[in-house]
């Protein structure tokens, strides 16, 4: 489960910096281009990816 977590933690993390920079306008070329909206919501993608990822780092408690 730790793995699955680090992985998908990772790609949510760069699927929100390219949202985020194609919100902004730094990446151009696509519809979400220039859009207030994908500057809103990369960060918030990247944010869950990086809870994921801290949360598949915690060794797992066995009680």
């Amino acid at each position: 489960m730790e793995t699955f977590q680090l992985v998908a933690g990772a790609v949510l993390v760069l699927l929100g910096l390219v949202w985020f920079l194609q919100g902004i306008g730094v990446l151009g070329g696509s519809a979400m281009s220039g859009s207030s909206l994908w500057a809103v919501v990369g960060p918030v993608v990247a944010l869950v990816g990086v809870v994921l990822v801290v949360a598949g780092r915690r060794p797992a408690r066995r009680g």
